[in-house]
């Protein structure tokens, strides 16, 4: 067993470390079984891990690495020090590095629970992950392209609702709780060619990762033009995309992210529409849908003393 230096676990849960490994049978009297069956878990590819960590007196303890491998969770079973086992107050999944894996946990808490009889249903809406199940999500979208004053109305998304506010301008389109460190937003397109990235975001009330992406509308000098202050992107250089018939969706992403495509928490999905021309205040949203419901990830944790 080797001492952890370093945490990351929020502070209502967790100080100070220590990692304990596990995975293999015994029956050694100071061991303890702990078992994992998951839902909605996705496979996190060569780079990354879940790992599970228990809180015992205010620390850390790691449980071990796993990965979801064919649907199936591998390893699914973890050996516990006995004594550590019998002291746990709550179970904490997040995700980490396979390779030079910082001592702690890693910011991206995804699911936790509290643990009753040795039995623990670790969720996103525990405090130890995010506070939330996302069934609160909404917003909707509109189909435009202002870095090209609207000439091709139907190549471009912003998070955005027209209608004027005190300001005179638009305002943000959606309204998602605030995620805890290790976690970003992220917008897509998804059609026949898969998803396209409209770029990453923390707040719904600013610009994202890439403003109004690299497709975006040109000035006369060649220089891209900025888009609103609001998520979304532009498809309009140099060849045109064709939005309408396709779909909208708003996921949840760890950060560092695991895989170019989207991660399996996906709150909000919408179907795209043709644009509603001319754009009219507060006539042209597009309504996105909450399907939180069907594809948060989720696990039971059973110890057997």
């Amino acid at each position: 067993m080797k001492k952890l230096i370093k945490a990351s676990i929020p502070a209502a849960i967790a100080l100070s470390l220590v990692a304990c490994g596990g995975g293999s049978s015994n029956d050694n009297d100071n061991l303890a079984r702990m078992t994992l069956s998951t839902t909605n878990l996705e496979n996190l590819g060569p780079d990354f891990d879940y790992e599970g960590w228990i809180i015992v007196d205010g620390s850390a303890v790691s449980t071990g690495k796993f990965d979801i491998v064919n649907g199936a969770t591998e390893p699914a079973s973890f050996d516990l020090d006995l004594t550590q086992a019998n002291a746990a107050s709550t179970f904490v999944l997040t995700i980490e590095p396979t390779e030079n894996d910082p001592a702690g946990p890693a910011d991206t808490h995804i699911l936790a629970g509290d643990i009753s009889n040795g039995v623990a249903e670790i969720v996103t809406d525990h405090p130890g992950a995010f506070s939330s199940d996302f069934t609160e999500s909404a917003g909707s979208f509109i189909i435009a392209t202002p870095t090209n004053g609207n000439v091709t109305p139907n190549q471009g998304i912003w998070y955005l609702d027209r209608t004027a506010t005190a300001s005179g301008g638009p305002e943000a389109s959606l309204t998602l709780p605030t995620l805890p460190a290790g976690w970003q937003y992220e917008g897509w397109v998804v059609g026949d060619n898969g998803p396209v990235s409209t770029g990453t975001f923390i707040s719904p009330n600013g610009a994202d990762s890439d403003n109004a992406g690299s497709t975006a509308g040109t000035d006369a000098n060649g220089n891209v033009n900025a888009g609103p202050p609001f998520p979304g992107q532009d498809f309009v250089n140099p060849i045109g995309v064709v939005l309408t018939g396709q779909a909208a969706v708003i996921s949840v992403e760890p950060l560092p992210d695991n895989s170019p495509a989207p991660f399996s928490m996906k709150p909000l999905r919408g179907d795209i529409a043709a644009a509603v021309l001319p754009p009219a205040e507060g006539t042209d949203d597009m309504p996105l849908t909450n399907i939180s419901a069907g594809n948060l990830p989720s696990a039971t944790v059973n110890i057997e003393f």
